[in-house]
């Protein structure tokens, strides 16, 4: 088999167990992005007005590019850490003829699938709630590159995380933040310039400028979306190499 090919059957694995529990896990994936969509969206959403611009068509895209990191990074990393530090399946890729560049990528495909099948639910209930957006082929670029984002990040926590307080820690201290300071439901430019600058070293503030700029009609940020393939670039590469650690050992 080709060696690129070989991420099929990790891939497919990932397919089948998450086809049998489809409905718990589409219900999982949205409640939490509804219920930022209805406070934030729905309860401030006509009284309130950012830039111009009607609070609820300015938080859906910080919401959906929040949703893609919960769903993306979840639906790999925890269940990655079981498999690795409990049931010892991962051992089984280790002993396979298979690259931890293809143990990866089967990985991060199918938890960016996962986010970004849950975004575009959400995306429809923002329609639901009222929200007036303008989707274009970028806005799903960037989007499922932001899936593949945090689904990298969610493979270097499954082997960094050595038990289930490790992987409550690492996303205390790295998803915490971004969650409410990644230009998610307010603006990052309001903030003081040192912290605007921490702010926009993380992954997901560029996410969130490049979604609203672009529905919001403000055009396609070159710098922003350069920024979001890069950070796909760093955290698959980080992945793999993270992957490479644990089969060498």
């Amino acid at each position: 088999m080709n060696d690129f090919l070989k991420f099929y059957p990790i891939f497919w694995r990932e397919m089948v167990y998450r086809k049998k529990r489809l409905g718990k896990i589409l219900i999982g994936s949205v409640i939490n992005p509804i219920l930022f969509l209805t406070t934030f969206g729905l309860g401030l959403g006509k009284r309130i007005s950012v830039g111009g611009e009607n609070y609820l068509d300015f938080v859906l895209p910080g919401i959906i590019a929040l949703s893609s990191l919960n769903n993306s990074y979840n639906s790999i990393g925890a269940d990655l850490n079981i498999r690795r530090t409990i049931y010892k399946a991962f051992d089984q890729y280790v002993v396979a003829p298979i690259k931890p560049s293809s143990i990866v990528l089967g990985e991060v495909l199918a938890g960016a699938l996962h986010g970004f099948v849950s975004c575009f639910i959400l995306l429809g209930l923002g329609f639901l709630f009222g929200a007036h957006v303008r989707l274009t082929l970028m806005f799903f670029i960037v989007l499922f590159t932001s899936c593949i984002i945090f689904a990298s990040l969610g493979v270097v926590a499954a082997m960094v995380a050595d038990s289930h307080a490790d992987m409550a820690s690492f996303g205390t201290f790295v998803l915490l933040p971004m969650t409410f300071l990644g230009g998610t439901f307010f603006p990052v430019d309001s903030m003081p310039i040192i912290v605007k600058a921490l702010v926009w070293m993380m992954p997901l503030t560029p996410v969130s400028f490049s979604l609203r700029s672009i529905v919001l009609g403000k055009g396609v940020p070159v710098y922003s979306i350069i920024g979001v393939f890069a950070w796909a670039v760093i955290m698959y590469v980080l992945a793999v190499v993270m992957v490479s650690r644990k089969s060498a050992n």
